[in-house]
């Protein structure tokens, strides 16, 4: 969600004669999009401005001015301090006001005043944005809802984003032809709980995310449809029927659990139990034999004990899972958890996410050397390092590197896997009458 909200910041900065640089030296305005999800993750937000520090003093000692904003959700978070702690920072501005960003831009220059906005603003900022192209390539991200109502005690997503917000299916809709125009075949749709969306149909009554899924398969050009991040209690039966019914809708779903023990996760506010987990992934499976899952788990959470671990464990064996991302628990100021004392020690923490992984990564492992003999459709997005080769994904998306002329680029071509490698398949795509080696990489199962 963060490239497409910087991707949109581009389109709004460019109506004030703006173009972006690969040249930090020569940049007039640098924007920093945070993430507030972990702590690793703000500090590297203060590390970046330390850095940046040098550069508007020596911009300045030649004249010339540069701003430096702070976006996002660490932006909304940390809000005037971050003018405290960085007084290189010009503008700090949220995740829900940045299509307020030429106005802003414009006052800092003018006024030379520090400008701070991390309101909810009242207005629906996707009525604001530029109708601009965003980020070259067929598969394109296009955001449906924003916010979170589910309040799980470790996420200050409901305090960074805010509540549940979710746009008309039209406005979607007239996104999603303007990215097939600029190009996408592939669309994924975004949002902090991209299932709880419910908006506005055309006709004025209320849809949920599976009827969304089958009116934007039913626009020309979209071949391949994706949505994250996912909650298990949002997974209704009208998205089900749509891993079953609708061709472009891919087999892959990232569906965080969390943790497989009932205590943690009703110490984590997550609104369901193991029991439901496996309910909702055993009609997925049913509905879409050839379903892959990826999750989130995270270990350590406070209070947790080796049996929370074990069930853990337990659950990942029994459901088994194409990828996943772990992490040892990250205590975020102002969330419930933070508040629990019963924090488990980090060297406790990180023995079991060391356990947790070796598990999940034999599990990748597994899944990578049972794509060997099949035959995958590949949807080449980019030119590869080598020469002549280009890269794409698969429908589990394994990014692909094939030596395939420039043609490919924006098609979708059939790879047959013939050898399994660490974290990589090499296959072959058929180029008329012949052959070409090719590799598809699994860089994006990172543990």
């Amino acid at each position: 969600m963060n490239v497409y909200d910087s991707d949109r910041m581009v389109d709004l900065l460019k109506s004030a004669g703006y173009s972006k640089t690969q040249n930090l030296g020569s940049a007039d305005l640098i924007i920093l999009n945070t993430c507030h999800i972990r702590e690793k993750a703000e500090e590297k937000v203060y590390s970046e401005l330390g850095r940046l520090t040098k550069l508007k003093i020596r911009r300045k000692e030649q004249g010339s001015k540069i701003l430096i904003a702070v976006a996002g959700c660490v932006a909304q978070a940390e809000g005037q301090r971050i003018l405290e702690r960085a007084p290189i920072v010009d503008l700090v501005f949220g995740p829900q006001t940045y299509h307020r960003l030429p106005s802003m831009v414009q006052n800092a220059m003018a006024d030379n005043k520090r400008i701070i906005d991390t309101e909810f603003p009242v207005e629906d900022k996707f009525d604001y944005l530029a109708e601009g192209s965003q980020q070259g390539g067929p598969s394109k991200f296009l955001t449906i809802q924003e916010g979170c109502d589910r309040f799980c005690t470790f996420c200050v997503v409901p305090y960074t984003r805010g509540a549940e917000q979710s746009r008309s299916a039209i406005s979607i809709a007239k996104e999603a032809r303007r990215l097939v125009a600029d190009g996408a075949r592939e669309i994924t749709l975004l949002g902090q709980n991209v299932n709880a969306w419910h908006g506005e149909s055309p006709s004025g009554a209320e849809w949920k995310l599976g009827r969304l899924i089958c009116y934007l398969a039913e626009i020309e050009g979209i071949d391949r449809i994706r949505y994250t991040t996912s909650h298990p209690k949002d997974v209704d039966d009208e998205l089900i029927d749509a891993h079953r019914a609708v061709p472009q809708l891919m087999p892959f779903l990232h569906l965080p659990v969390q943790s497989g023990s009932d205590k943690i996760l009703a110490a984590m506010n997550r609104h369901h139990n193991a029991k439901d987990y496996y309910y909702t992934v055993e009609k997925l499976r049913k509905a879409c034999p050839e379903i892959a899952l990826s999750s989130d788990f995270i270990v350590g959470f406070p209070g947790e004990e080796d049996v929370d671990y074990a069930k853990t464990i337990k659950m990942i064996n029994d459901v088994g899972y194409a990828q996943a991302y772990s992490f040892k628990y990250s205590s975020r100021p102002g969330t419930p958890a933070a508040d629990i004392t019963d924090q488990v020690e980090d060297n406790v923490a990180a023995e079991r996410l060391a356990g947790l992984q070796q598990l999940l990564r034999a599990q990748q492992d597994a899944f990578l050397s049972a794509q060997k003999g099949k035959t995958v459709k590949v949807l080449f997005e980019r030119r590869g390092k080598q020469i002549g080769q280009i890269c794409g994904r698969s429908p589990y998306m394994h990014p692909v590197h094939a030596h395939a002329p420039d043609s490919f680029l924006g098609k979708i071509a059939e790879v047959h896997i013939a050898e399994v490698m660490t974290n990589s398949l090499s296959g072959e795509v058929e180029l008329g009458d012949r052959l070409s080696s090719i590799t598809a990489f699994a860089e994006g199962a990172s543990l």
